[in-house]
């Protein structure tokens, strides 16, 4: 730790005037809240800067940038933007690149290109989620490794007369089945090295189809998941004891500590037939600097300083959340969360970053929804209007 705050002294030694900087953020959970003010403290201290921290709650701090950064009255720094709201403002022009930042190769990888648009780097990673497959050990004593294993304890683990299931997520939820697509090779947009192009959309393809094809299976062939499974009773059955294996994130795990279940978490098995591994969604929230801000390198300094090595493990000890830091992931090692949920985070897919995602979601989930509503659907019909749909609409 002196070594660390060394470097970052050493680094702030060239600021030869006080600076005022005006950070927002959207933390609201207590701990993280005093998690920030400790970095400010001893930001301020080593600096002689100083930092006021302004609470913006994360559905308006888009809006609130867009019609103040230009003028001169928006915020240094943003703590923190999810990557979903990124594309956009980097194609606003609001937020600044930092691709020169020395710290981008301690980072996972994949959290790196969550928060890259055009090739440049948008934000600095904080954190990361994904969902998994949670087991109960009590009920699953070793995780299944093949698609095989997984329909064998999924079955002799359910009897839905006694209210019993081997395996539930909630089937008409999009983002939660991502990982299925990405298997048989489906995708949203396609990547041109590190660019997604918006023009290729690749959610009707064969893969598509089969993994449609495989959820319907799971419902009406296997007999694991019943109709109107929603994310909420799949997460009561699991804390119930009811639910041998489920598919959820890091958001439930402090409930199912609560709950006192021996749990365990990994990926889902690849699929029969997949090209490639079950790859969920992962979702990065990163710090951001505004672009027309009048303090850029000391704006830099004090954001590179909430991602260091210790402050990431301190922000993990207040929180919870999944480190995004290689190296701090290893101190944790013995953390069952941030140990599981890291491994999926860095085989994930980044969500697209993009704006043209906004029209995606609607028409892709009507399908998802659709599909798993009675058996054998056409699936190639439900997703070509799906994405038919996605076209008329993305410019």
């Amino acid at each position: 730790m002196k070594r660390t705050l060394t470097l970052l002294a050493l680094a702030l030694a060239g600021s030869a005037h006080a600076a005022t900087l005006t950070v927002w953020t959207h933390f609201n959970d207590k701990a993280e809240v005093a998690w920030l003010g400790s970095q400010v403290k001893t930001y301020q201290n080593l600096s002689g800067n100083t930092v006021k921290v302004v609470n913006v709650p994360l559905d308006k701090i888009v809006d609130q940038l867009l019609k103040t950064a230009k003028q001169g009255k928006g915020p240094d720094v943003i703590v923190t933007l999810p990557q979903d709201r990124i594309g956009q403002l980097a194609q606003a022009g609001v937020i600044e690149p930092l691709n020169s930042t020395a710290r981008r190769s301690e980072f996972d990888q994949t959290t790196v290109r969550a928060l890259t648009v055009g090739g440049k780097l948008y934000g600095l990673p904080m954190f990361a989620e994904s969902v998994a497959l949670v087991y109960n050990k009590k009920l699953v004593p070793t995780a299944p490794a093949t698609w095989a294993d997984f329909l064998k304890v999924a079955k002799r683990n359910t009897n839905t007369a006694a209210g019993r299931y081997g395996f539930l997520t909630d089937l008409s939820n999009a983002y939660m089945n991502y990982g299925f697509f990405s298997a048989y090779g489906s995708y949203v947009f396609g990547d041109q090295d590190g660019t997604l192009d918006v023009r290729d959309i690749g959610l009707n393809n064969s893969g598509a189809r089969k993994a449609l094809s495989l959820m319907n299976d799971l419902r009406f062939k296997d007999r694991l998941v019943p109709a109107d499974m929603t994310g909420d009773k799949v997460k009561a059955a699991f804390l119930k004891g009811n639910a041998a294996m489920i598919v959820t994130g890091p958001w439930d795990m402090g409930d199912i500590k609560k709950a006192g279940i021996n749990y365990g978490i990994t990926s889902v098995p690849m699929p029969p037939g997949a090209t490639g591994r079950w790859s969920p969604f992962v979702g990065v929230q990163g710090v951001v600097l505004n672009a027309y801000g009048t303090q850029k390198d000391v704006a830099t300094q004090f954001a590179e300083g909430l991602v260091t090595s210790v402050a990431q493990l301190s922000f993990n000890q207040a929180g919870g959340r999944i480190p995004v830091n290689i190296g701090v992931r290893m101190r944790l090692a013995g953390n069952p969360i941030v140990a599981g949920f890291g491994r999926i985070i860095s085989g994930g897919t980044p969500m697209p970053n993009v704006p043209a995602m906004g029209q995606v979601w609607g028409p892709w989930s009507d399908a998802v929804n659709a599909s798993v509503q009675k058996p054998a659907q056409d699936y190639t019909t439900l997703l070509d209007t799906a994405v038919k749909a996605m076209k008329k609409t993305i410019k």
